[in-house]
């Protein structure tokens, strides 16, 4: 990669062929429409699929690394950035799901954002579902409240509000972008300068959670995250985990309790543990009996990680 690069995308892949086709499609219209460059790199998870064999035909521009296994989002996110990190790195890193589409102007809107503002790290796009209405795209740092609001039933009027870590929506009606404590990080671009100060991903969160610890992270070193309502992209949401539904449960609430452990002090860890612990049990009393065991496995996690977590290290 040219030392003066601009930009480097980065798309993990497993089993969606056919999203991650429509998904090149769209990027590559939006770089050739802008007049951009970008060096673009597709992981792929060990999809049973065929997905490498249609990158490797229909896109051989793209940096295809096809992985025998599963290593996880973050692991093969970190696989590409080491490599691109060693070279001469990109200014920027877009981080990019598979099932996403990029609408025209979306990849100049983001590297814009971050030209406008020196100190952001990150920054990310205005998340559409595939009908065009609004899926929130960035959220404040999550706290025993939210904890709450993803255990137990609350009233519906208060779903969409700061308490369970939502921004506004009038923010993304227009076209100015407003500061965020993380985005989603289905379409998350990052600049190479905070990535060098913070590290790269945390390979302890195989899949979820892992934009909200470098979000934090970066936060803590001095840097800030934007969303951008001008980047526009549709997001098929979950169309991977959503073919593994029980390990898609059991890696999130455990990557959660990583992420409480680290980022949270003694008794908020104490109280989530115990929230948890309520909450799972309840879920537990009609689950079938493999929910149950994915509960069981919960729970062990929170009580393992938050316990210990004045010793733990990531």
């Amino acid at each position: 990669m040219p030392a003066d690069s601009l930009l480097a995308v980065i798309i993990v892949s497993w089993n969606v062929r056919d999203l991650l086709e429509a998904c090149l499609r769209s990027l590559f219209g939006d770089l050739g429409q802008s007049g951009l460059e970008a060096e673009v790199w597709v992981v792929d998870n060990g999809s049973s699929d065929g997905t490498p064999k249609m990158v490797a035909r229909t896109f051989p521009a793209v940096r295809l690394v096809a992985r025998p296994d599963n290593i996880g989002f973050a692991a093969a996110n970190n696989l590409a950035l080491r490599a691109l990190m060693e070279t001469a790195p990109p200014r920027y890193l877009w981080l990019l799901n598979p099932d996403t589409e990029v609408l025209p102007g979306a990849t100049a809107a983001l590297i814009r954002a971050l030209e406008d503002h020196p100190r952001v790290a990150v920054a990310g796009a205005k998340l559409l579902y595939p009908d065009g209405t609004l899926q929130h795209s960035a959220f404040r740092f999550p706290g025993l409240v939210q904890l709450t609001f993803d255990l137990f039933p609350m009233p519906a009027r208060l779903y969409e509000t700061s308490l369970n870590g939502r921004y506004p929506r009038r923010l993304y009606d227009g076209e100015n972008p407003f500061f965020v404590d993380h985005p989603l990080g289905a379409a998350m671009m990052v600049r190479t300068e905070a990535v060098n100060q913070v590290g790269l991903l945390d390979e302890g969160y195989r899949i979820y959670c892992e934009e909200i610890d470098w979000c934090w992270r970066m936060r803590r070193a001095g840097w800030r995250a934007l969303c951008v309502p001008a980047a526009r992209v549709v997001h098929h949401s979950g169309r991977s985990t959503g073919q593994v539904p029980i390990p898609s449960f059991v890696n999130l609430w455990t990557s959660r309790a990583r992420l409480y452990a680290r980022h949270h002090g003694p008794l908020t860890r104490f109280l989530a543990r115990q929230l948890v612990r309520i909450g799972m049990r309840r879920r537990m009393r009609a689950a079938s009996p493999e929910w149950q065991e994915a509960i069981r496995q919960v729970l062990a996690a929170w009580d393992a990680l938050t316990f210990y977590s004045s010793r733990f290290t990531p």
